[in-house]
């Protein structure tokens, strides 16, 4: 199949019947609503189940009901909804339950307005949640990349039995790009057997399994948060990153992701009209975070400092100054509510560090 023109939302409802999830439990709100759209046809063509739950709460319950029976599900959301199925992700998460979650950010906090922002970063990245958990981070800057995330999003949740989020934002969702679904990233589920509920007879098997959070015994409860937190490092294995700029003397390194790093390239290559170099490292995944790229990249004898540049009040950064470790200084840039900054502003906000 050649390339499609579709819209950012109706791709990655598309990629995900294309990976072999027909189980899509929703509830409505701007800006992913054509997704809900989209699949309420798509999906009974496909044979498989949509449904719209009461509340953002009862689809986080819906999706971790089918979870833990062993079934392929996802939802998609954006940032109000995500606060909303917060109590059900730590379940599944806590479940070691595989299943997708999409969050297309809107600007808060609050209701906030309906135009792209990055400002859900903590929330996705740090667990937004109780307790100690959590998400494999993936962060789209494109409709292609959301496609191919997305479809590779089923396999990493049922690789680490977690919970996987594609965290993109209001442009992703809304723009249209020409896409096409990698026949390579097909996959079949796996096997779940050991763990699922999926029913004795389903299994053939004498065992019962059972899927629970609750640990009343505190050595218990330890010793899980422990295999849990070895898992999370395990999952180092699936760091991703793109390079940009990096080959030459560059004299700053812009660290971007998803929609804001594109202006970010139309910035460094405007500067390089002028014969200034500047580098730029842009996280593929924010959980597992590429430390190790952007500090090395920031280390360079030509690199005077690193800037975050990120449509938040600053929330990237954070990890910025982690991986850079005092090697050089950092500086952030940004707005939020749903303003994307120009490469005009980037350049005089840049201009000021050169």
């Amino acid at each position: 199949m050649g390339k499609v023109l579709m819209k950012g939302n109706e791709a990655i409802a598309e990629a995900a019947i294309r990976a072999g999830c027909l189980n899509y439990f929703a509830y409505p709100i701007t800006p992913q609503s054509e997704v809900a759209e989209y699949l309420s046809k798509r999906l009974v063509e496909a044979g498989g189940v949509f449904l719209q739950g009461e509340s953002e709460v009862a689809v986080s319950y819906m999706i971790f009901g089918a979870a833990a029976c062993g079934a392929r599900v996802f939802t998609t959301s954006s940032s109000p909804g995500i606060s909303l199925m917060s109590e059900g992700i730590s379940y599944i998460t806590a479940a070691e339950c595989p299943a997708v979650f999409v969050n297309i950010m809107r600007g808060g906090p609050g209701l906030g307005g309906i135009l792209p922002s990055q400002a859900d970063y903590f929330q996705s990245v740090k667990g937004g949640g109780h307790g100690d958990y959590r998400l494999l981070v993936l962060a789209p800057a494109s409709v292609q990349e959301a496609v191919e995330m997305m479809m590779a999003a089923f396999p990493l949740a049922e690789r680490y039995r977690n919970p996987v989020m594609i965290l993109g934002d209001g442009l992703i969702g809304q723009m249209m790009e020409p896409v096409e679904f990698p026949e390579h990233l097909k996959s079949a589920a796996s096997n779940k057997d050991e763990w699922a509920t999926s029913g004795m007879a389903t299994r053939k098997s004498s065992r019962r399994n059972l899927v629970k959070t609750l640990y009343l015994v505190p050595e218990e409860l330890n010793a899980h948060n422990l295999k849990l937190k070895a898992k999370y490092e395990r999952m180092q294995a699936e760091v991703r990153w793109e390079g940009y700029n990096l080959e030459g003397d560059y004299r700053l390194l812009i660290v971007s992701y998803g929609t804001m790093s594109r202006v970010c390239r139309t910035v460094i290559d405007n500067f390089k009209e002028q014969g200034i170099e500047i580098g730029m490292v842009r996280p593929q995944t924010l959980f597992p975070f590429p430390r190790q790229a952007i500090h090395a990249a920031v280390s360079k004898a030509s690199c005077r400092a690193a800037v975050s540049i990120e449509m938040s009040m600053g929330q990237l950064v954070e990890d910025v100054e982690l991986s850079v470790r005092g090697a050089r200084p950092v500086h952030w840039y940004g707005k939020c509510g749903g303003e994307v900054p120009t490469p005009e502003e980037v350049m005089e906000e840049i201009g000021k560090l050169l």
